[in-house]
């Protein structure tokens, strides 16, 4: 069986892209010499020309495209393996890229990126957030976070934080105009600021209590995509808005918002990191899972104590 070394293939795919053994030899750091070695050996237990050579000129016979076209994907294949192997390595370093919304991003993301860049500051983050939901292999991401119900089956998915819960929250000068909703249907009855989403639609609020559930298509003059606008013109006065309680929260300590039809709105499975099953797991991924996973336990235990302080 006739073998041929490493270097050799890289030598003539690399002489074959630029057309030149000194521009090949420079680029594979050898000596102009050693690489014209290395594609005579080649040729020579080949018993066929790769190249014709000139004093001026370098090109690939017919026998050379024959390699070169069934070499080079081989060659890129053998690159991606090594590549693999090496960022599996126990030391994280590289770029690390996750997918996520902006809202989670805020809530729960950010902060699990920020601790690991002080953990390992070898490792560079890209955090793009987007309301759409990405196919992550197709554009490149190592991770994406996402609610546990829009995780598409064939990933594994991580709990990243507790469980989640929306609010309807108002203003209480919107409160001293209108009486609070006591059930979901009374909500037609409000000035609501509606959501529209990525998509285009316009989001119809889901409510639940005791296993009955209720989809409320809410009238409002103001329409918005951006949960933050939502918050900042529920505080205002301007409306009924429906968030993420987490992003509420600091409003409805401040006494600035106050939340109705609670029992409407109780907590469903939350944010899940989610990445491609049948792919090696980085060095780099590896560290920010067990970054999320223990985050996600602390917060699960300051949640037990605090239930069991007000028991």
């Amino acid at each position: 069986m006739m073998r041929a070394s490493l270097i050799e293939l890289e030598a003539v795919i690399a002489v074959a892209t630029f057309k030149s053994f000194r521009a090949a030899a420079r680029e594979l750091e050898m000596s102009p010499s050693a690489l014209s070695h290395a594609v005579s050996a080649l040729e020579q237990r080949l018993g066929v020309r790769l190249f014709h050579r000139t004093t001026r000129s370098v090109s690939l016979s017919a026998a050379g495209e024959h390699v070169v076209r069934r070499l080079q994907p081989a060659l890129r294949e053998v690159s991606s393996s090594l590549e693999e192997v090496h960022e599996l390595r126990d030391t994280p370093s590289g770029t690390l890229r996750i997918n996520t919304s902006k809202g989670a991003a805020q809530i729960e993301v950010l902060p699990m990126v920020l601790e690991m860049r002080r953990r390992h500051p070898d490792v560079r983050v890209e955090l793009v957030t987007e309301d759409r939901f990405v196919d992550i292999v197709a554009e490149g991401f190592d991770a994406g976070v996402r609610l546990a119900e829009a995780v598409p089956q064939d990933m594994i998915a991580i709990p990243c934080g507790g469980d989640l819960s929306m609010a309807v929250v108002g203003a209480p000068s919107y409160f001293a105009r209108r009486p609070a909703p006591k059930a979901p249907r009374d909500l037609l009855e409000h000035e609501c600021i509606r959501r529209r989403m990525a998509s285009g639609e316009v989001y119809r609020w889901e409510l639940e209590r005791r296993g009955r559930e209720v989809a409320v298509d809410v009238r409002g003059a103001l329409t918005l995509d951006n949960d933050d606008l939502a918050l900042q013109a529920a505080v205002a006065g301007a409306g009924l808005a429906y968030v993420s309680e987490r992003a509420a929260a600091a409003d409805i300590e401040a006494g600035r918002l106050a939340r109705v039809l609670a029992a409407w709105t109780p907590p469903f499975p939350g944010l899940r990191l989610f990445h491609p099953s049948n792919r090696l797991v980085r060095a780099a991924l590896r560290a920010f899972i067990g970054i999320v996973r223990a985050s996600t336990a602390d917060r699960g235990r300051r949640g037990k104590a605090g239930r069991g302080r007000s028991a």
